[in-house]
């Protein structure tokens, strides 16, 4: 579960490069919390769902609906006050 936090050190490694990163702490736990809550529903899913067509349903979703969160947190893509400002 914790193996895809490692993609954290993307970003980290980008902002030693370049000054176009520019990540606070608080963009690393949000981010950080997302990927851990998405790794725990992919194994949830993975265990509790003997077919796989519905596994693969399940796990889908659960991707979708983190890419729209991702999506709306970096840019607003639906201008919902979640976003920010």
């Amino acid at each position: 579960m914790f193996y895809p936090l490692s993609l954290l050190l993307i970003p980290l490694i980008g902002m030693s490069i370049t000054n176009e990163i520019n990540w606070s702490p608080f963009d690393f736990i949000i981010m950080g919390s997302l990927l851990f809550l998405l790794s725990i529903g992919i194994n949830f899913m993975s265990n509790r769902t003997n077919n796989v067509k519905n596994r693969l349903l399940y796990i889908g979703i659960l991707v979708l609906i983190f890419m729209l969160i991702w999506a709306e947190l970096a840019v607003g893509i639906l201008e919902t006050p979640f976003a920010g400002s």
